[in-house]
């Protein structure tokens, strides 16, 4: 399955993430398809950049994204904007 996630980049004991689409199989830090955005929990407040676009597509491939990356894409707007696209595409 493919998963949307976090992938930990930085030096020790200052995180920094990238979001990406990755298989489920693959380690966090391992292999990935692409990288569609960044996170950034070290700024007031948290910088979150995601290339909606991006994400669009690959909800619809039937990616699914991990706890963290839902609450981001649901705070950016992006999945209600996916949800409403489905609904659309059923009607």
């Amino acid at each position: 399955m493919v998963r949307i996630r976090l992938r930990r980049v930085g030096a020790k004991k200052q995180p920094s993430y990238r979001v990406v689409v990755a298989d489920q199989r693959s380690p966090r830090d391992g292999r990935f398809i692409e990288v569609i955005g960044h996170y950034n929990p070290r700024t007031d407040p948290p910088t979150v950049v995601i290339k909606e676009d991006r994400a669009l597509y690959w909800l619809s491939k039937g990616a699914q994204p991990s706890e963290a990356v839902a609450r981001m894409l649901k705070n950016t707007g992006i999945m209600d904007k996916f949800l409403s696209m489905k609904g659309e595409a059923k009607a």
